[in-house]
This record gives C-alpha cells, structure tokens and sequence, in this order.
C-alpha cells in the first residue's frame, strides 16, 4: 500500500509539473498588450511562426532558428540587452508591473550567465532557463 501511494504521489507531481497557468487574468493582459506591437516587429523581423512561439510558451522546449533571434529581437526591442547579449536586470525590473515581479524574479533567480556563441543563442537560453525554472508560469508573447 505504502508503495501504491508513493507512486501515485510521484505521478501527481510529475503532471503537477508540466501544467501550465493559462487563464482570464493570466499571462497578464498588461504585459501582453504592451508587448503586441513589438511581438508584431520581431515576427516579421525574424520569419517565426506563431505555432513555434506558441509551442515554446505552451509546450516542449525546442530550439528553431527563428525562434530563437525572436527572443533576441524581443529583447533589443525593449532595449533590455546590449550588445553582447547581456540582459540588463533593472532594465527588465522597470518593465515588469509590481503584482507580476515576485514571480518573474523566481523564474530567473538562477539565470544569470547567458550561454551560447550568438545573440539568439543567448536570448533562447534565457528563455529556456525561465522556462524550466517555472513552466508554471512562463510564457513567451
């Protein structure tokens, strides 16, 4: 018995795990709307489909090209990167509404030193960090 229930508890968490929070008030519609246009740009920009984003925010962590120089576009859109593909935190903090802050400071507590030989490569690390640290949470615009 006490095994049954241990493995019932593992599973749980396990589902736990890959639920995301997709509901009325969440991702918050602010964010959201203040990101549209550049979402807009850098989709054009860099020939992403919505379904890559869509499958990056929502499901499987993948790596695409495209998709990975739209982070980097998102990024040097709102003026959060320098060149070298260093996300400027307080940059990023002034961006973020009050309410929305305590989570996306846990989602990036331990993504600090961006790895990869180009500015996609950085951008999509950070995301991929943010992502496994809360999938819960994280969602890509």
């Amino acid at each position: 018995m006490k095994i049954y229930l241990l493995s019932l508890l593992v599973v749980a968490c396990a589902v736990a795990q890959k639920q995301i929070r997709r509901d009325d008030s969440y991702p918050p519609k602010e964010i959201l709307q203040m990101i549209k246009p550049i979402h807009d740009v850098c989709v054009a920009k860099t020939g992403v489909t919505e379904e890559a984003i869509k499958e990056f925010s929502d499901g499987e962590i993948h790596e695409d090209p495209a998709l990975k120089c739209y982070m980097n576009c998102l990024f040097h859109e709102i003026k959060v990167v320098d060149d070298n593909g260093d996300l400027h935190l307080e940059k990023l903090q002034a961006l973020i509404p009050d309410d929305f802050m305590e989570i996306a400071m846990n989602m990036g507590k331990t993504c600090k030193n961006p790895e990869g030989e180009t500015l996609c490569d950085k951008a999509w690390w950070f995301h991929q960090c943010w992502k496994k640290n809360d999938p819960y949470h994280y969602f890509l615009p």
